[in-house]
């Protein structure tokens, strides 16, 4: 059965013939949320596609777990509504019990009834036969590679383990939608890959859409398809990792996914002079500040410079003299510490394996025009 047949769609109207298009598996329409006084979630609107896991990506405190306890019913928004397969399930007067939602949880407490069984946990509010049910736990469990240990409790269990049955458990009754809310905090640093990745595959082989909630950059990256960038109650920007990463729509949300370096600079007729030569400011007035931002990636050691090299490409820009304030190995990379001499303003480096300069040796730097962002200065 092929994919447009399988999930909602609506027909789209183009001169001559009708267009089938997939409808969303999840939508929700300015959603704000108050309390005592503050809106912690401002006028947030969010699409997840059938098959899609869409991350839900931002720092502590900035309205990402409010807004997916709007969408699973545990909490109710002050204005805007929420769509399931086209569907309305919620606005400020109608309202579809979370029961009803079709809409699996899981939460970072994996919330595992330490009294049942492996089997019986996964079973827990599936309904249909006894037949049926038992063919259902076989299937997942047999998907999160836990079929051995059905007989087990969940005590008798690794943290890694425990979350694949609780991702089983959330899957059993087949919804439409899973929200995820951190459910990879609890676990060991060196298990996350491989956890993440074994719950990325059973999720696309159901066909679930996902909101994911993390303040990981590194575990959204992984895992989403879409990444809705939040902060401060709002969604900053949406986009693919690819283009949210190369294309940040400010100095905050470059920061979020990086280390980064800033230099900043004066415009004078839409240019900004620093030690790598002028930056384009278009639009930016005479006299206003401009940062510009390059990751410790992108800053390039010129070991030829110094008068004696090749000239730089238009790419690169002007080398600029640097001394070196310190140089420590990272383990995959070292990263070195430049203060450079045409303001004394501090820079970092990251360079690939071991490179350990001595304190106070003068280097050249270069970098790419087309991996810096040149961003006004806010107030």
């Amino acid at each position: 059965m092929g994919l447009l047949t399988r999930y909602p769609t609506e027909l789209v109207r183009e001169p001559g013939r009708f267009v089938q298009q997939l409808q969303p598996r999840l939508e929700i329409k300015d959603i704000r949320r108050r309390f005592g006084g503050r809106e912690v979630v401002q006028g947030v609107s969010l699409q997840v596609m059938p098959g899609e896991v869409t991350c839900l990506l931002g720092p502590s405190g900035c309205g990402k777990s409010t807004t997916l306890r709007i969408i699973a019913g545990v909490d109710e928004q002050n204005s805007g509504e929420i769509y399931v397969d086209g569907e309305l399930v919620c606005d400020t007067i109608y309202r579809v019990p979370p029961e009803g939602r079709s809409i699996g949880l899981m939460f970072q407490d994996f919330a595992l009834f330490p009294h049942l069984s492996v089997a019986d946990n996964v079973s827990f509010g599936l309904q249909g036969s006894r037949a049926a049910k038992r063919d259902r736990v076989a299937e997942l469990l047999g998907k999160v590679d836990l079929l051995q240990s059905l007989e087990m409790y969940p005590h008798q269990l690794s943290g890694g383990e425990q979350q694949r049955v609780a991702l089983a458990r959330a899957l059993a009754p087949r919804p439409s939608i899973m929200l995820m809310d951190e459910p990879f905090s609890g676990l060991d640093e060196r298990l996350k890959d491989e956890i993440r990745d074994a719950t990325l595959d059973v999720l696309k082989a159901e066909g679930t859409a996902v909101l994911l909630v993390t303040h990981e950059p590194d575990e959204a990256m992984r895992m989403a398809d879409q990444i809705a960038l939040m902060r401060d109650g709002k969604i900053v920007q949406k986009g693919a990792p690819y283009n949210i990463y190369n294309a940040p729509v400010d100095k905050a949300a470059a920061a979020f996914f990086s280390d980064i370096n800033v230099i900043r600079g004066t415009v004078q007729g839409a240019l900004s002079e620093t030690a790598f030569g002028p930056f384009l400011a278009p639009g930016v007035p005479d006299g206003a500040e401009v940062d510009i931002v390059v990751r410790p990636q992108h800053l390039r050691i010129d070991f030829d410079r110094g008068g004696r090299g090749p000239h730089p490409t238009p790419q690169d820009g002007t080398p600029a003299r640097a001394v070196v304030e310190r140089a420590r190995f990272m383990g995959r990379e070292s990263l070195v510490e430049f203060r450079m001499e045409f303001d004394g303003s501090m820079l970092k480096a990251t360079v690939p394996s071991v490179f350990l300069p001595k304190s106070g040796t003068a280097l050249w730097l270069m970098l790419r025009r087309e991996r810096c962002f040149v961003f006004p200065v806010q107030d």
